[in-house]
């Protein structure tokens, strides 16, 4: 059983908060829960929809087809209604969007106290309440679905969540942030647990501002951390440079939207893993770390503090909108590697300097620091090592891999359920395992599936491996939306006959 119900509706008629109090429940009931969103850069009106997947087993992505629709406004079922499976169910009508949270319950013979408890975390509970009561008892209609008695904890979060719980656990004193989205619910996220958990949220006038603001911070002691999209990580670029000459912990997080320039503000794209790590002038080592989860979200930012201190370099947790704004249902939550803080009060220097910080032209002194700040990738190649830097699912023994990396991961593990093939997921983009080369070469058919139009990963394995991906086993969408399972599922069919 795989169930798709598709709630759609205007901007501000409130399909997210029905999305997530729906998921909530039904993984109180024993569902595993999967919901993505998709909306326009608008406040009031237009069409946003989530689509929500629950199922008996674990559940990573959405399906093409639907199986309830439900219509907050007469347009969701004009737009969707081509998507429906035959036999769906249609809930529409004027009323709130919590007499639709009781009648898709009813629909799905699910026990109303489930839902009722998930209210009683709202405001207004009475009033929200009633419409649901209201809602549950007008519905007849009923689609047969499996019921689970289980009642294992699960944790429901999304990619930001899991960045902002893993950077707190890490130690965080600094966050600083120009809002831009999909990086922006970071900072919501953030902000209202600072107090609590003792660290400061800043948000600054300008990209430029909030990188240097950080690196001031990270140079007197404090952990800081920067979020932000492609344009605006454009702008922190020269910044970064600087964090790498004057070797000045920094973690960023960079969580990437169609591009160039403003692109598509509120879709998904996996376009900047290019500018992750070529990002900034002159030679030095960036970290690059990409999760494919809210878990991985969380073990992998603190990863980020661990190196960027030790090291004293930049580290970038590179995410997208589709990780950042997607809930996903978790068994556990990440495992936290501790970095003490490393930066000493001195004289910090743009420019070439010595060792305490003077600036200077002295060519020995120059070679000296290059070779040192170099020195650092070997030994941090040897160190990742001990790191789970890839994953390997699916048939362990078949000669058809696919390798991807980042928010790919969840339609990719729901797509090869049946296939007879196997999925490296890479996690470290730099520094790169040397042990990927083996997984590779025990493949007939490599396959790369990626949220871009040029696929930089297959260029990244080309030039650390020197395996060439052809054209026509690249696997790619580049129209802003995510990957759903059941179309990939048949793409993987097709490239592997």
């Amino acid at each position: 059983m795989r169930i798709n119900v598709l709630i759609g509706g205007q901007a501000g008629q409130g399909p997210n908060i029905l999305s997530e109090i729906v998921g909530k429940a039904l993984i109180k009931c024993g569902y595993f829960v999967f919901f993505s969103r998709d909306y326009q850069s608008l406040i009031r009106g237009g069409h946003n929809f989530n689509i929500l997947t629950f199922n008996e087993n674990p559940v990573y992505s959405n399906d093409n087809k639907i199986d309830i629709l439900v219509c907050l406004n007469e347009e969701t079922e004009k737009i969707h209604k081509k998507e429906l499976k035959k036999n769906s169910v249609i809930l529409k009508g004027k009323e709130e969007n919590m007499h639709f949270a009781g009648r898709l319950f009813k629909v799905l013979d699910l026990d109303f106290k489930f839902l009722e408890n998930e209210l009683k975390k709202l405001r207004n509970f009475d009033e929200n309440l009633k419409h649901a009561k209201t809602g549950y008892d007008s519905e007849n209609k009923k689609l047969q679905i499996t019921k689970t008695n289980s009642n294992k904890p699960k944790n429901f979060m999304n990619g930001s969540q899991g960045v902002a719980e893993g950077a707190i656990k890490s130690g965080l004193d600094l966050y600083c942030a120009y809002p831009m989205t999909p990086a922006t619910p970071l900072l919501f996220e953030l902000a209202p647990k600072q107090y609590e958990n003792n660290f400061i949220t800043l948000e600054l006038e300008s990209e430029i501002s909030v990188i240097g603001t950080a690196i001031g911070a990270s140079a007197t002691g404090a952990k800081s951390m920067v979020g932000t999209s492609g344009g605006g990580f454009d702008l922190m670029t020269e910044g970064l440079s600087m964090a790498g000459m004057a070797e000045i912990p920094l973690v960023i997080y960079l969580a990437s939207r169609p591009g160039p320039s403003t692109g598509v503000p509120t879709y998904t794209s996996q376009g900047d893993l290019q500018l992750a790590r070529y990002c900034g002038h002159g030679e030095f080592f960036r970290l690059v770390l990409a999760p494919g989860d809210p878990t991985e979200a969380e073990e992998l930012i603190s990863q980020c503090f661990y190196f960027s201190q030790k090291y004293k370099i930049p580290a970038i947790l590179l995410s997208d909108k589709h990780l950042a704004e997607s809930f996903y249902t978790l068994n556990e939550s990440g495992k936290i590697t501790k970095s003490e803080k490393s930066t000493t009060l001195k004289k910090y220097n743009s420019y070439e300097h010595d060792e305490k910080g003077i600036a200077t032209e002295n060519a020995d002194i120059i070679k000296k620091n290059f070779e040192r700040r170099l020195k650092k990738t070997k030994e941090i190649e040897k160190e990742a090592e001990n790191f789970e830097m890839f994953k390997v699912f699916g048939k362990k023994e078949s000669k058809n891999l696919i390798v991807s990396w980042g928010s790919t991961k969840g339609a990719i593990l729901d797509s090869i359920k049946d296939l007879d093939c196997k999925f490296l997921q890479i996690l470290y983009i730099e520094p790169f395992s040397v042990k990927i080369e083996t997984e590779l070469k025990k493949a007939k058919n490599i396959f790369v599936v990626e949220n871009n139009a040029t696929s930089p990963l297959s260029d990244l394995i080309r030039e650390k491996t020197g395996f060439l991906i052809e054209d026509k086993n690249k696997i790619l969408r580049y129209d802003g939306r995510p990957f759903l399972s059941d179309e990939l599922n048949e793409e993987i069919k097709r490239r592997m006959k």
